[in-house]
């Protein structure tokens, strides 16, 4: 005879299966479908995120739920059983509010989009874009209102995919970061000439930056017995279950473009889901705790061990070795200070660690101010380029390397960018902690020997999945809320030493 939770686990299970099943064919439009495919797949994924939908938020479900609720009684908070029941029903309590066909224009609307995204912004042409951003302003807005908000529509977005953080909170954050950051910005560059970059502008072979890059992934931790990599414009890490976890990344015949860091970042994505416990499989809680969390440890893996002084120490000489040709004159050290020297640009994913964060400050109040009403879709790029000269000093740039550099805003639910600068700050917190209990980590960097960070991290974030919200998680990881004292302390150290600032 079946109990309740385990008759509620099954059903649980239908409903993650379909949505698993449209993030294969979310993977194949960005990938390998041919141009001819978008019309079909469409339907595809409205069908599937519409059915996902309906039977996650069916008067069946909720009946199981509530009889799970009752057997799981008062087991221990961290529990599988009560963590199950208590996630469930948060994520069915805010999903219950969204009309399914809703859902399935969301879907219809993002796989639509792709490509006329891709059509602007090989154009350069905003106004080319500006009828789907309208669609996409226009569902946000009802998203949130179908969703619920007290105080900003951003905090709906927020309760979906940071539950307990709110806008105002966020803003305190940034603004807690812009105050560190632009004088730090400005000392640097009153030093620009105390690092060299140059290096970055030598050509290049495409093939083999993606041994090289791929040889580093294995190397970190990824298990590509369960998880491949593939190309494409906008690099993304995909999940569709504990054995197979996708990843692409993309490729420029220069090292200042190479794949290497998008390589490394959507490898953190990809070894977090990898390092989840199978046991959570096909439940809501097989996933990262949210969106912030996830980046927390693509941009740990890619900066702060990827751009540290002991990882190229091991890994230039893979590189140098493998383009002997381009890379023979030089060392780590000079190929070090070039990775991380610090110069404003146009394109965020290119963006050095200290400016990086000044591109989602941006994206974050241009969101905003959509959302709410200050902003007309056909002016963002004035507001762009006005907030890229405040933050950056850049005069405008086109359109391209503008507003449509992301395809983010293709996709018809705004807020996709917050959680980058979010998990930069977790993962500057997480890293003071690992460094506490690893005392030689980069020694063991230096040999190549990153399984002790990777173990850390398995036993104290991975192996909590959705269990916990992001500040219960980085609460119990680092013993404080999410803050912005880590990464501060973090950049002053890194960059103070490496332009030697008084």
């Amino acid at each position: 005879m079946t109990t309740a939770l385990q008759r509620f686990q099954a059903a649980l299970a239908e409903a993650d299966d379909l949505n698993r099943a449209a993030a294969v064919l979310e993977w194949d439009l960005e990938t390998y479908m041919p141009a001819g495919g978008v019309e079909d797949r469409v339907n595809h994924l409205s069908t599937l995120r519409r059915l996902a939908h309906e039977r996650f938020v069916s008067d069946g479900m909720r009946g199981l739920l509530e009889a799970a609720e009752l057997e799981v009684g008062e087991r221990a908070y961290d529990s599988y059983e009560a963590s199950l029941v208590r996630v469930t029903r948060r994520d069915l309590e805010l999903d219950a509010r969204v009309p399914s066909l809703l859902v399935a224009e969301i879907a219809e609307v993002g796989a639509a989009n792709v490509s006329r995204w891709h059509a602007a912004r090989q154009a350069s042409d905003w106004s080319l874009f500006e009828p789907c951003m309208r669609e996409t302003v226009e569902i946000s807005r009802r998203l949130t209102d179908a969703i619920g908000y007290r105080e900003r529509p951003y905090d709906a977005l927020l309760a979906r995919s940071e539950p307990g953080l709110t806008t105002r909170r966020v803003e305190v954050l940034f603004e807690e970061l812009k105050a560190a950051i632009v004088p730090l910005l400005h000392d640097i560059l009153e030093r620009s000439d105390r690092v060299d970059d140059s290096a970055l502008d030598r050509e290049l072979d495409v093939e083999r930056q993606l041994s090289v890059s791929m040889e580093l992934a294995l190397q970190v931790g990824f298990d590509a017995s369960r998880g491949r990599r593939d190309i494409s414009a906008h690099p993304f890490c995909i999940p569709f279950g504990p054995g197979d976890v996708r990843f692409t990344t993309r490729v420029r015949p220069t090292a200042r473009d190479s794949c290497l860091f998008s390589t490394l970042h959507e490898t953190g994505h990809a070894i977090y889901n990898q390092g989840i416990p199978r046991s959570l499989a096909r439940t809501p809680l097989w996933d990262g705790a949210s969106p912030a969390v996830h980046e927390s440890q693509s941009r740990l893996w890619e900066n702060m061990v990827g751009r540290s002084r002991p990882f190229w120490t091991f890994a230039f000489p893979l590189l140098q070795r493998s383009l002997p040709e381009q890379l023979g004159d030089l060392d780590a050290e000079i190929y070090y200070r070039a990775v991380n020297r610090v110069r404003p640009s146009y394109i965020r994913v290119d963006a050095d660690e200290l400016t990086y964060n000044l591109h989602i400050m941006l994206r974050f109040e241009i969101e905003n101010d959509l959302l709410e009403g200050r902003l007309r879709v056909e002016d963002v790029p004035d507001a762009w380029n006005a907030r890229l000269q405040r933050y950056l000093g850049l005069p405008p740039p086109s359109a391209a390397d503008g507003p449509l550099q992301d395809m983010h805003w293709s996709m018809p639910v705004l807020g996709g960018f917050v959680g980058y600068t979010l998990g930069n700050l977790i993962g500057a917190q997480m890293m003071e902690r690992v460094r506490e209990g690893i005392p030689d980590l980069d020694a063991q960097m230096r040999a190549g020997d990153f399984e002790p960070i990777l173990d850390w991290l398995r036993s104290s974030v991975y192996a909590h999945g959705r269990k916990l919200t992001p500040d219960e998680l980085v609460e119990r990881v680092t013993g404080s809320r999410i803050g912005s004292a880590a990464w501060i302390a973090y950049a002053r150290h890194k960059f103070g030493q490496l332009y030697a600032l008084d």
